[in-house]
């Protein structure tokens, strides 16, 4: 990998998927300009993380090297688009979008500090980190001028596939690599999942399909848990197709009302 790719490429393979699944439900069931800047901020917010990250480790192991500052460079580039994005967002839909954000803010935080200090791959980082962007979703719905039952149940949804996502594959990767692991924190983040579903449905009946939807992802993933594991590509594929799956799901259920 070059040092521009090293800088710009966030080595987070699944981070991919749910940075653009809250993005991709929120635009189809509330649609609009606003949302769609909401959206590719969230992407750009993403993608900085990578370089911001190398620069503040940089700073706080006090070296500064080539790397550091192509880094800089790029966080600020995108940080000024994200900024850009988003002012543009608030003169299409005003500024109740931002409540979901702020309510995020301190799971973001918590990621963050995990992540300057090269402990981003610690399972509370990574609930904190996928939870949290999971309220993009909301953001964007409330943008569309829909509900806000509406978009706390949207982010409820996501926030349960990533409860039940995460810990699993986290799982799944200590198996592949020391050949066994503990599986009950699997067994417990389905469980949670749908909790978090249940109460989705009671914010809004339109999620009873997003509820059926983690309600299958936890049964496949409750029965691959004691499966042998899979390569890691595959796993990454797999839960980026069930993602996307239950996206799918989901805003059908929602826009058939």
């Amino acid at each position: 990998m070059t040092r521009w790719q090293s800088v710009v490429v966030p080595a987070e393979h699944g981070g991919w998927g749910l940075t653009l699944e809250p993005v991709l439900l929120g635009l189809v069931i509330a649609p609009s300009w606003a949302g769609l800047c909401i959206g590719l901020a969230a992407l750009l917010t993403f993608l900085l993380r990578t370089p911001l990250k190398l620069a503040l480790v940089d700073v706080r192991r006090d070296r500064w090297l080539a790397r550091s500052a192509l880094a800089l460079r790029v966080a600020v580039g995108e940080a000024l688009a994200v900024l850009a994005l988003t002012v543009t967002a608030l003169m299409l839909a005003g500024w109740s979008w931002l409540v979901p954000v702020a309510v995020a803010m301190p799971l973001v935080a918590v990621e963050s500090w995990y992540d300057v200090r090269s402990r981003g791959r610690r399972l509370v980082p990574e609930l904190c980190g996928a939870v949290g962007m999971a309220s993009v979703v909301a953001a964007v719905v409330l943008a569309g001028g829909e509900s806000g039952r509406l978009a706390v149940g949207a982010w409820l949804v996501l926030a349960g596939r990533s409860v039940g996502a995460v810990p699993f594959v986290r799982v799944q990767i200590t198996r592949l690599r020391r050949g066994t692991a503990v599986r009950w924190h699997s067994h417990v983040a389905q469980v949670a999942a749908l909790a978090l579903g249940a109460v989705a449905v009671v914010s809004d009946h339109r999620f009873v399909a997003g509820l059926a939807g983690l309600a299958v992802l936890a049964a496949l993933q409750t029965a691959w848990v004691h499966r042998p594991p899979t390569a890691a590509k595959v796993l990454g594929l797999r839960q980026m197709a069930l993602g996307f799956g239950l996206v799918a799901v989901t805003a059908a259920g929602v826009l058939a009302g």
